[in-house]
C-alpha cells in the first residue's frame, strides 16, 4: 500500500448544497428560506416575539440577584489529595496551598481560591491553608493529625435591625 492509493472511505466526504441553482437542485428558488416575509430576511430577530402580545419573558416576574463580591472557590475533596501524596506528586509533611495544589496537577487552576471537602479519605497528616473548608473536611484533617488554616476572613454575625431588633438583641444576650 503506498500513500497515493490511500482513499477515505465511501461517504466520508459529503459535497455541500449549492442552494438557489433552480428548482431541479431541490435548493432552488427560496433556497431554505422558506416562504416570503420576516423569515426569509437576514438581520432579523424574532425569537421570544408573540404577534404583539407581551412576551412571556416579559410577563414573568423578576427574582433573585448575581452576588458581585461573591468568590468563586474551587472544591478539592480530600480523596484527590490523597491519590496525590501517594503518587507522590505532593508531599504531606510540607505546607499545601493553593499554588502547590496547581503545581501536583490536583487543581487545574485556583480562580478565587480553593474550598476543600470532605468527600474521601486522608490517611497522611497534611497542613493546608484554603480559603474555605467544610466541617468534615476539617474534622478528617484534624483526626489524620494535620492542621487547616482559613485565609478567607470569618464573617461577623449581623446585629438584627428593624422594629423587633430591640428584643432579638437582649434574647440573644439572655441565651448567651
Amino acid at each position: 500500500m503506498k500513500l497515493n492509493q490511500i482513499a477515505d472511505r465511501p461517504g466520508a466526504r459529503k459535497k455541500r448544497m449549492r442552494i438557489g441553482r433552480g428548482i431541479g437542485s431541490g435548493m432552488g428558488k427560496t433556497g431554505g428560506r422558506g416562504g416570503k416575509g420576516q423569515t426569509a430576511r437576514s438581520g432579523v430577530r424574532i425569537k421570544g416575539f408573540e404577534g404583539g402580545q407581551m412576551p412571556l419573558h416579559r410577563r414573568l416576574p423578576k427574582r433573585g440577584f448575581n452576588n458581585i463580591f461573591a468568590l468563586d472557590l474551587t472544591e478539592v475533596n480530600l480523596g484527590n489529595i490523597q491519590k496525590a501524596i501517594d503518587a507522590g506528586r505532593l508531599k504531606a509533611g510540607e505546607d499545601l496551598d493553593a499554588a502547590a495544589l496547581v503545581n501536583a496537577g490536583v487543581l487545574r487552576r485556583s480562580r478565587d481560591g480553593v474550598r476543600l471537602l470532605g468527600n474521601g479519605e486522608l490517611k497522611s497528616k497534611i497542613t493546608i491553608s484554603v480559603h474555605g473548608a467544610s466541617k468534615s473536611a476539617v474534622a478528617a484533617v484534624e483526626k489524620a493529625g494535620g492542621t487547616v488554616k482559613i485565609l478567607a476572613p470569618a464573617k461577623e454575625p449581623k446585629e438584627p435591625r428593624g422594629k423587633n431588633a430591640q428584643r432579638t438583641a437582649e434574647a440573644g444576650k439572655a441565651k448567651g
